[in-house]
């Protein structure tokens, strides 16, 4: 399960609206300074991602709490997004190719444009895939507790 902490920001029912912060992880490298990424990362400020969840218990403003999508649906789906478009593209450029040296095809531009065909075609499998599974509904994040109220400690009088 993918976790992260967020902010109850307003409650309405069984909907509670959350907010996290969106982290760079070049905030932790040792090369900040001399990398362009890491620049770009101190330049830019730390954006709010704010979502919509279903809860049942008791939950108020201010609560922290861990918001959970399961890895195996997460990758599921970065593996029809990222990868099909780049599969289709590469096979579709080896027949094109294949076409190519074979001369069933009279230009190098048709084979090139056989590939991007390939990899436009790749990407619609994808999105008509993440359309068919309801994707909305199985990525959504889902509450998974609330955290305990941090009390602050002012001052510790020993005896």
């Amino acid at each position: 399960m993918m976790e992260e902490k967020a902010i109850v920001v307003a409650v309405n029912g069984d909907q509670v609206t959350v907010q996290s912060t969106v982290k760079s992880t070049c905030s932790s490298c040792h090369q900040i300074d001399a990398c362009g990424s890491g620049q770009v990362a101190k330049a830019i400020p730390h954006k709010t991602l704010t979502t919509r969840v279903n809860y049942e218990k008791n939950v108020k403003v201010g609560d922290q709490v861990i918001l959970g999508i399961p890895e195996k649906d997460m990758l599921q789906t970065a593996w029809q997004v990222y990868l099909w478009p780049i599969i289709a593209l590469i096979v579709f450029s080896g027949i094109a190719q294949w076409l190519l040296t074979n001369h069933y095809l009279a230009h190098e531009i048709l084979a090139i444009i056989i590939g991007i065909f390939g990899g436009y075609l790749g990407f619609k499998l994808a999105e008509y895939r993440q359309v068919q599974r309801n994707s909305q509904d199985w990525l959504t994040p889902k509450l998974l507790s609330v955290l305990p109220k941090i009390i602050p400690v002012k001052q510790i009088q020993t005896k």
